[in-house]
């Protein structure tokens, strides 16, 4: 009698452990099936919006402000190359030959991490696109993983001027402005496509917090940080995307 029920109790046991295991290999399966199809889609399709956009656009209504989410979308011509040249400068220096990670930024960014309270990031320009365009706003180990996997699959089906022209029209640029069109108009009353150096560099050094910095009224900080980048121009040479 006892073998008998724990016979039954295996049996048991191992069809739910085989459920289980069939509900989270076709959960899997479905994952990558929509990643590869959310990929493919963007390839040729530019993206309506971002998570990132959405939650802002909540956060000014919390605060009793109105929705706001500026963006136009300019193809990657009408993007000035001091602007395409800045981004490189300021966020990626190693973007065109890199294949989606900067392991040397990485170590460096573990090792002052380390020694400071305030994080730094090493994320490539690949990955920033990969967060921004499919994932949610906020860091986790587990956000970190589905961050490596978007950015091996756009760097394998989008090519480097694809990343750079949707990189530039759906990044965050101050407060309800998305995208470098947006923003050239937001700062300095002008396209996209007339942007000078200065003027790259000013929008370039205020990406790591645009909520906070302004491209117009920089501080003594972001003038410094104006200066190295126009510098880190130059010496980067012809961008062949």
């Amino acid at each position: 009698m006892k073998r008998t029920l724990k016979k039954k109790s295996k049996s048991k046991f191992g069809g739910i452990f085989k459920l289980v295991l069939r509900i989270v290999k076709l959960a899997a399966i479905a994952f990558v099936a929509a990643s590869l199809f959310g990929v493919l889609l963007f390839r040729f399709i530019n993206p309506p919006f971002t998570l990132l956009m959405i939650q802002r656009g909540f956060e000014r209504k919390a605060r009793g402000l109105d929705w706001k989410i500026d963006k136009k979308w300019v193809d990657f011509d009408d993007i000035a190359d001091p602007m395409k040249r800045a981004a490189v400068a300021a966020e990626d220096q190693t973007f065109l030959e890199n294949h989606g990670f900067d392991f040397n930024a990485i170590q460096r960014a573990i090792r002052k991490n380390q020694k400071s309270k305030k994080l730094i990031g090493g994320s490539t320009i690949t990955q920033q696109t990969a967060k921004n365009v499919f994932l949610y706003p906020g860091r986790s180990f587990v956000r970190k993983g589905f961050e490596a996997w978007f950015t091996v699959l756009i760097e394998a089906f989008w090519g480097k001027k694809r990343i750079m022209e949707v990189y530039l029209n759906v990044i965050e640029m101050g407060d309800g402005i998305y995208g470098i069109e947006a923003a050239s108009q937001a700062y300095f009353h002008k396209p996209a496509s007339k942007l000078t150096s200065r003027q790259s560099a000013a929008i370039a050094v205020i990406f790591p917090s645009p909520l906070k910095w302004s491209a117009t009224k920089p501080t003594r900080y972001l003038k410094r940080r104006q200066y190295l980048i126009r510098n880190n121009m130059r010496r980067l040479g012809p961008l062949d995307f």
